[in-house]
């Protein structure tokens, strides 16, 4: 249980980082580190991370993690039978657009003020003082929960796509059970706990070669699968821009509204690009290059993701339904074997596979950055022992495992059936957009002065946010929703029932008598000024 603070501990103020000379070049000389340093310092906070990260290292990391074409093979179960070709083509093109609009208004706040608790920090500081203890921790929490889910969502899309190969590689003789996946589930959060537990300059290292495949990968699929795929499964142009198609006993949906479902697969692609913000005291130049790293993810991923839509619409032939119910267990994987047989299936899929291990590795790292931050802020359980280094590595490896135990029991869900797991890639993107959108909000309503960064949108901002903000309540609509009308206990969708459930032990811990978040969280805490001060409040290490 988190411990009131000293009467005498004050909050972070607002400050302003701009009249710090802006280094712009890439190196990592001394220089570049103290400007980067000096900007932590005016937040409030000491450098405790090795700022590892070069600026394209920035945008590597949030490519990465975004896994375009890995993440696109793990939802695409979710546009075949919600619309088909005109889904995936064109919901795939309304989604990106729209989704720019959140990269803009995020990569605004972080260049104002970078730093690894980001999002809770810019409500503390934006939101009016009455509300901004109540909504920075809201805020803190439901970016921990979307993270989190996140990365159990990856883990266990990951689990199925190595399954999947499996299945492939025996020609349908083994199919998997849920225990086994999830055993390979829990094997994967094992790994990825040590690798998210290395240095920061071995995690930076490994971007260069992480982008190089996440850039190729799909490169290869949008060249190769139109040569390789046979006649039979080819489509036409008419077929694949304008053809809409949907499953009955999968969706059930007016046409329409299947659409709508259909947007769901893109929502949840074109998603992470704001990982570089919980990576901002890891990075060089953080104001520049944490913002542009948001925009230009969310940029080529969507420009990506749209040309393999295309490419996949033309060479899977028309039975959506045998894609989708095939024993493979995966969409992407049958369409793969159409076009390419069982060899090159399994080549190609060992690269889908590898770039999805990536995918999870950045993730609970972001994860665990997050976490961190806010236990330095003493907002969480057991703060004291979350807020540690590990003197070897200079990383929060407490933190890291701590993380990768709270997705393992998110993961138990898989046994409560389909529907119940898919609230955890729902509760992810929900947890997610709560967070952005109340200091986005917070930005313009909370009455404080603005101070941006070097990135700025000008007099465009305020559209940009309310655009932003609109579509992620509509998108939150569309997750609540269930997969087809008239829902039994078993294919009800539990989004709103995990989400209302995780906010109200929030509120519930926030408002608790005597021991509640109310009494002793008092936002972004002063570490430079406490260490000033004498007081041993910095991190420890452990």
């Amino acid at each position: 249980m988190a411990t009131p603070l000293n009467e005498k501990k004050k909050s972070t103020s607002s400050v302003d980082v701009n009249e710090l000379r802006l280094d712009r070049r890439v190196g990592f000389d001394a220089e570049s580190v103290s400007s980067d340093n000096a900007a932590l310092a005016k937040l409030g906070y000491k450098q405790e991370f090795r700022r590892a990260f070069a600026p394209l290292g920035v945008f590597a990391f949030s490519f990465s993690l975004a896994g375009i074409f890995p993440s696109l093979a793990t939802v695409l179960i979710f546009t075949l039978p919600y619309g088909g070709p005109v889904t995936m083509v064109w919901g795939w093109a309304i989604c990106a657009f729209f989704i720019l609009f959140e990269g803009l208004a995020l990569a605004e706040l972080a260049s104002a003020a970078p730093t690894s608790g980001g999002l809770y920090y810019w409500t503390w500081d934006l939101a009016s003082p009455r509300w901004r203890k109540l909504l920075a921790w809201i805020v803190a929490y439901t970016n921990s929960m979307g993270l989190i889910a996140g990365f159990a969502s990856v883990e266990w899309g990951l689990a199925v796509q190595i399954m999947a190969a499996v299945t492939i590689g025996t020609n349908s003789a083994f199919v998997p059970t849920t225990a086994q996946t999830f055993a390979l589930f829990v094997a994967l959060l094992v790994v990825h706990g040590f690798l998210a537990s290395l240095a920061t300059a071995v995690i930076a290292l490994l971007q260069s070669f992480y982008v190089v495949i996440n850039t190729l990968l799909p490169i290869a699929v949008i060249i190769a699968m139109p040569i390789a795929t046979p006649k039979e499964f080819k489509n036409t142009a008419a077929y694949t821009f304008g053809a809409f198609t949907t499953s009955r006993e999968q969706s059930g949906w007016p046409d329409g509204f299947a659409f709508v479902l259909g947007l769901l697969a893109p929502l949840y692609t074109i998603a992470g690009f704001e990982s570089s913000i919980h990576m901002s005291e890891e990075a060089h130049n953080a104001r520049t290059a944490v913002p542009w790293a948001i925009v230009y993810t969310v940029i080529i991923s969507s420009v990506i993701g749209w040309v393999a839509n295309i490419i996949f619409a033309f060479c899977m032939g028309t039975d959506l339904d045998s894609i989708v119910d095939n024993p493979i267990g995966q969409p992407t994987a049958t369409i793969f074997f159409n076009s390419f047989g069982r060899s090159g299936t399994l080549a190609l899929w060992s690269f889908v596979v590898f770039a999805q291990f990536m995918v999870g590795q950045n993730t609970l790292t972001v994860a665990s950055r997050q976490m961190f931050a806010f236990a330095r802020d003493r907002g969480l359980p057991f703060s004291g022992i979350l807020y540690r280094m590990n003197k070897r590595t200079q990383t929060p490896v407490n933190a890291v495992w701590a993380s990768a135990f709270v997705a393992f029991l998110l993961g138990l869900l898989v046994f409560a059936g389909p529907t119940t797991y898919s609230a955890i890639f729902t509760i992810a993107l929900a947890g997610q957009y709560t967070a952005f959108t109340i200091p986005m909000a917070s930005r313009f309503l909370g009455g404080k002065k603005w101070v941006p960064g070097p990135f700025t949108l000008g007099r465009y901002g305020l559209p940009v946010t309310i655009i932003a903000i609109v579509w992620m309540a509509f998108s939150m609509a569309i997750l609540a929703f269930p997969a087809k009308p008239g829902p039994s206990a078993e294919s009800m969708n539990y989004m709103v029932v995990v989400y209302c459930g995780w906010i109200g032990l929030c509120l519930l811990y926030y408002y608790f008598p005597v021991y509640g978040g109310a009494r002793w969280f008092h936002g972004p805490q002063k570490t430079l000024e406490e260490d000033a001060e004498g007081v041993d409040v910095g991190c420890r290490s452990a």
